[in-house]
């Protein structure tokens, strides 16, 4: 039994805070997934804005009225020039707003009704849990977890829990050594 909850703790730290994990965002065709729905439609419009292409450039407005269509499914207002590193997943998308001056790591998971409120920095694989509040300017470190409802106005350090109201930080437990 010992061997299994290592493994697990093991597992935490396979995900990478610096290469983004793109299989992560990928959504099957055919499937019922707004929140990667919504992530492709930022993806899109952000990768033709910086071509030098004149059509795609020309059918941007499309991309915002895509954009448009999956906020309103999904219930997330995620601006559209949001800085987004890749391995971004919203399983849960209904809620989450956040603001344009934010700027979110690779392989972050963002749940249900988070707030990201000024400029704030997520570094590479943080996870926020459900109606967690944000606000910046504060940024937060690497493999952090905030926890459910916590309501973060300062920075959290890497590998570090957060939670209550106001945050307390606590060492990440299973952390592997330096």
């Amino acid at each position: 039994m010992p061997d299994v909850m290592a493994s697990d703790k093991e597992q935490i730290y396979k995900v990478s805070a610096e290469v983004p994990d793109w299989s992560r965002e990928r959504k099957p065709r055919f499937r019922y997934n707004p929140g990667r729905a919504l992530i492709a439609s930022i993806r899109t419009y952000q990768r033709w804005k910086a071509s030098g292409n004149p059509l795609l450039r020309a059918l941007l407005p499309l991309q915002v009225l895509r954009h448009r269509f999956w906020t309103a499914v999904s219930g997330a207002d995620i601006p559209i020039n949001t800085q987004i590193a890749g391995g971004l997943v919203i399983p849960h998308p209904n809620g989450i707003v956040i603001h344009s001056g934010a700027r979110i790591g690779p392989n972050c998971m963002i749940f249900q009704q988070v707030t990201l409120a000024g400029e704030v920095v997520l570094e590479g694989h943080v996870d926020i849990g459900a109606g967690a509040k944000i606000m910046g300017p504060l940024t937060i470190g690497k493999h952090s977890v905030v926890g459910a409802n916590a309501v973060v106005t300062r920075d959290v350090p890497e590998n570090s829990v957060a939670m209550g109201i106001p945050a307390e930080f606590k060492p990440r437990r299973g952390r592997p050594g330096p």
